[in-house]
């Protein structure tokens, strides 16, 4: 199991990088210590494989475009492909660390078109209105999914057979999170192609924050009018353009300030965020503390 302290992107999107991540064996798992994620949160993004996951202390908070759910110790869930969500720490007075799955679904449908693709996986994968899967203990059905969640996560990898094994626990959880959807996938729903038009925005913005950028330009991105674009930034992400495109420049600005020495005129210059007194104004709001102040909090201590 890999430990994870960032989160990494396809360059030029907000689609996750899954380092390890192949064709021959799409899963990894992964140890998050989320209290050394810049601010303490994981920003918007998605990833087209599953997530499968288990609060081993701590609590966080998952964001999706139609809601938040609080996740204490103990607790676990799945994401499922392809939805936009974030998370926040929201326990101050303990590690917060994440145990992970993530994988194709394909691990376990095989072939596309395949009868257990057809009937067990597909249903889920392409309901939109299933963005997560909330597990909680207290109840003999959901404990009982937790504890296999725990125990698979701690399968020997180094076993003969390890990859079987795997692939036998994950269908066995896939099966009980399956019944634990029935109410949700009976309540159905339809595909909202505007899921689709706040990526290509979102992308857009990846690619162009050291730039100036027109809200008619985001939202000719995604064949938007500008009406829209708020319209969409608003029901997806819960803010305005303005804010994400200020969000993802601070952002940006703080890896910067983590991992190197450049002086802060370049870095607010190379982010997009004009000069170094607004820089200034707008980090510490941002953060708490100046840019200097944070880029030796991270680079001189061991958090």
């Amino acid at each position: 199991m890999k430990t994870v302290q960032k989160i990494e992107f396809h360059t030029g999107s907000k689609e996750e990088l899954l380092p390890g991540f192949t064709d021959e064996f799409p899963y990894i798992a992964s140890r998050v210590e989320l209290d050394k994620y810049t601010g303490r949160y994981v920003p918007w993004h998605w990833h087209r494989a599953v997530e499968i996951f288990y609060m081993e202390s701590g609590s966080l908070e998952y964001h999706t475009p139609h809601g938040r759910i609080e996740f204490p110790a103990g607790s676990g869930g799945m994401v499922n492909a392809n939805v936009l969500h974030m998370t926040r720490v929201l326990s101050q007075t303990e590690k917060n660390i994440q145990l992970l799955h993530i994988f194709d679904a394909s691990l376990l449908g095989g072939e596309q078109g395949s009868r257990i693709e057809r009937q067990y996986i597909a249903p889920v994968v392409t309901a939109p209105q299933i963005e997560i899967i909330p597990v909680f203990p207290g109840n003999a059905p959901q404990d009982c999914i937790l504890e296999r969640i725990l125990e698979s996560l701690h399968l020997p990898n180094d076993e003969f057979g390890y990859e079987m094994k795997l692939r036998e626990a994950l269908s066995e959880i896939w099966l009980m999170l399956f019944e634990l959807s029935r109410p949700m996938l009976a309540q159905g729903g339809e595909a909202n192609r505007n899921n689709d038009k706040i990526k290509l925005m979102m992308i857009y913005i990846h690619e162009h924050y050291p730039e100036k950028i027109s809200i008619r330009e985001l939202a000719a991105a995604a064949y938007l009018s500008e009406r829209e674009c708020f319209r969409v930034f608003h029901d997806y992400l819960h803010m305005t353009p303005v804010e994400y495109i200020k969000s993802y420049r601070l952002q940006k600005a703080s890896q910067m300030l983590e991992k190197g020495q450049e002086p802060i005129t370049e870095i607010c210059h190379a982010c997009g965020l004009g000069s170094s007194s607004y820089f200034g104004k707008v980090f510490r709001e941002y953060a708490g503390c100046t840019p200097l102040e944070y880029r030796r909090k991270w680079q001189d201590s061991d958090i």
